[in-house]
């Protein structure tokens, strides 16, 4: 099936590669920028960066793998963060996550919802280990969580 683009999307990418596709050093400004305008970086977008700043495709895609800011695939609406480090599991972190999972209605191996209302990611810290365990969705913090309480906070974002 073909990636197709809203013409307002594929004249917001044409503005952007005028602008920045021929100065030096634009890589990530470009990719950040295009990834603001599709919400990822999809493949159709990646070959017309590459042909639009002559830089080859496969040093495009070395750099969108290799930095985490990019994403290759659609992802959803609020971002769930769940923290997985020492403290967290500790406290029963992974009995939360699987809890989320279940909430989300993930199936082995997804990550995004099939109504891209949620994207959900493991994280190695979030910083607010007094706080264990802890999820972010979007900006918003929720700490000291039990299994129980997770359907309730996904439900605020619905």
């Amino acid at each position: 099936m073909a990636e197709q683009f809203a013409e307002e999307d594929r004249a917001k990418l044409d503005e952007l590669l005028a602008d920045l596709g021929s100065a030096k050093g634009t890589l990530i400004p470009i990719l950040q920028r295009a990834q603001d305008i599709f919400g990822y970086l999809p493949r159709k977008v990646l070959i017309t960066i590459s042909k639009r700043t002559k830089i080859p495709i496969s040093q495009i895609f070395g750099v969108v793998t290799f930095y985490a800011q990019f994403h290759l695939n659609p992802r959803g609406r609020n971002i769930v963060r769940s923290c997985q480090g020492t403290a967290c599991h500790v406290r029963g972190a992974k009995l939360v996550l699987n809890e989320l999972k279940a909430q989300l209605d993930l199936g082995e191996g997804e990550m995004t919802t099939k109504d891209l209302q949620f994207t959900l990611e493991t994280v190695a810290c979030i910083g607010c280990c007094g706080l264990a365990p802890v999820i972010m969705i979007n900006d918003d913090t929720h700490g000291r969580l039990e299994q129980d309480s997770v359907k309730g906070i996904v439900e605020q974002y619905k």
